[in-house]
């Protein structure tokens, strides 16, 4: 897809190396793509927004792709939002909403997702331990939803594992140091 924008939302909490590496796969994959961190509802996060969101962009600059940004005003709570947000941005350019194989099941419940789905292109990524069941397909599908399955997988990191037993070969270089100076999840540089 030449022109194509692939939209990435993720709640970096913290950005673990599967986040660079989806960063870096889809950026093979879509003229270019665009990032932000943002909170989930259904979650609690470990660290304010703010901060997540300069993790995150340590993550695109270590990526270093003029192709890569970091779009933080696209965050909301609420894709609807993120997805007008988008719309308003780059109102000539196909939008792709990219989510992992772990949330794929989530989606129809949403909020208002009947009112977006059938106006969405969405890219589902394999998460190494999260199997895309062909039920979660037909229901997006009978929900109106465009859906590709992407052929990359992504290393089945996880940002909640990392916070409750931080491991330094889990998270991208550039973060490890941010981690520390901000003493997240329990991290601290005399405890390291």
């Amino acid at each position: 897809m030449a022109d194509a924008i692939a939209l990435l939302g993720t709640s970096a909490d913290p950005p673990t190396h599967g986040h660079q590496t989806l960063l870096n796969r889809l950026l093979t994959r879509y003229a270019h793509v665009a990032t932000w961190a943002s909170d989930n509802p259904i979650k609690q996060h470990g660290a304010p927004l703010a901060l997540r969101s300069k993790l995150l962009e340590a993550v695109v600059v270590e990526i270093d792709n003029p192709n890569l940004q970091l779009v933080q005003e696209l965050s909301s709570p609420f894709t609807r939002v993120t997805l007008e947000r988008a719309a308003a941005r780059w109102p000539h350019r196909d939008l792709i909403f990219v989510v992992g194989s772990d949330l794929a099941h989530q989606i129809p419940n949403w909020k208002q997702a009947d009112q977006w789905l059938m106006h969405l292109r969405l890219a589902i990524v394999h998460r190494q331990g999260w199997p895309l069941r062909a039920e979660v397909l037909t229901r997006l599908q009978n929900r109106g939803a465009t859906v590709d399955v992407l052929d990359l997988s992504i290393p089945a990191s996880a940002s909640s594992e990392l916070r409750q037993s931080p491991q330094q070969s889990q998270v991208p270089a550039t973060v490890w140091p941010l981690l520390l100076q901000h003493n997240l999840y329990g991290l601290t540089p005399s405890r390291c």
